[in-house]
């Protein structure tokens, strides 16, 4: 199971106990993936269609825990093409789909219905918990979230800007800020911040998956951050090794014109030291000193002795050493 179908089950089996908030999920849910048709007699029936078993059967339990309507439900495999079975919910009483429509605000205030079963009125989602109800339904009947194992993405596909916006506007009450993107035919609501992904589970109160990504997420910042150090170290190591090669070829240098000996006393030493211990760090040099040097001291002596070495190439029209 994906990651986005093992989110949807979870909130398939949520089920908020106030009616207004059954009703906006419902509401979404229609508005997302509902259709409406219109027989010769100028009847009405509402159908949702889905891929989605667990979105079918929590729209089917709403329908029957807020308005005590039974619905139709069929299923419809394409043998042709390897996709999902089509599982579509039907409420074909005309009585009933009108009563179902103006409760959820799906109808204007001419009872006619709304542009692209947009909501008309946003009365149904004043609550904060209906905005959560509302984006849950919204979710189930056209998101989708991205393995967080890969990377972080979740979408709610919308057929308009306006139902796009509006989904935008209620996550942003959330300080949650989404973004809108055209695909094809659709306007697409999408984050990709990984905290903001667990902030929109926590909106949509499916703490399981949340707790799931949570962890993944702390794993891939470990990883990342144990990444980072040794990326950190190795550069350190490079960077020490390198000037202990530049040290070493300047005192070898010096050795062509005069002995180690003829060097004051300091110098000498440091010279001879880090000769004998090419891989050793300055804290390591400093220790192996008498009287013992600090870091900043080794490193002054071994400036000192570069900038001998320098001198000398420059009296020889030699080549620098870069």
């Amino acid at each position: 199971m994906s990651f986005s179908s093992q989110v949807k089950e979870e909130l398939s089996r949520q089920f908020s106990k106030a009616r207004h908030c059954q009703i906006a999920e419902i509401a979404a849910i229609i508005s997302m993936c509902g259709g409406i048709k219109i027989s010769e007699k100028e009847k009405y029936s509402l159908n949702i269609e889905t891929e989605n078993v667990p979105v079918a059967r929590k729209y089917f339990t709403l329908l029957k825990k807020t308005f005590n309507i039974d619905t139709e439900i069929s299923i419809r495999r394409n043998s042709n093409l390897k996709k999902n079975r089509m599982v579509t919910v039907c409420v074909k009483n005309h009585r009933d789909t009108i009563m179902i429509l103006k409760t959820a605000k799906l109808l204007d205030a001419d009872m006619e219905i709304s542009e692209n079963l947009s909501i008309s009125s946003n009365m149904i989602i004043q609550r904060s918990c209906c905005k959560r109800a509302f984006i849950r339904g919204a979710f189930l009947a056209a998101g989708s979230i991205s393995d967080p194992n890969k990377f972080y993405h979740f979408e709610i596909a919308c057929a308009s800007l306006d139902k796009a916006t509006q989904i935008q506007a209620i996550l942003k009450t959330f300080e949650i800020e989404a973004k809108i993107v055209t695909r094809k035919r659709y306007f697409v609501v999408y984050v990709k911040e990984g905290s903001q992904i667990v902030d929109i589970l926590n909106v949509m109160e499916a703490p399981n998956s949340l707790m799931d990504l949570e962890n993944i997420r702390i794993l891939k910042e470990m990883r990342n951050k144990v990444n980072r150090t040794v990326n950190c170290e190795t550069a350190n190591i490079n960077k020490t090794v390198n000037a202990a090669v530049k040290q070493a070829e300047d005192i070898k240098y010096i050795q062509s014109f005069m002995r180690l000996d003829d060097l004051p006393d300091g110098l000498a030493e440091v010279a001879r030291v880090r000769l004998e211990n090419p891989e050793a760090t300055l804290k390591e040099l400093g220790a192996l000193l008498t009287p013992q040097v600090g870091k900043s001291g080794v490193n002054h002596r071994l400036r000192k002795l570069s900038d001998l070495a320098e001198k000398l190439r420059e009296k020889q029209g030699g080549e620098h050493y870069d």
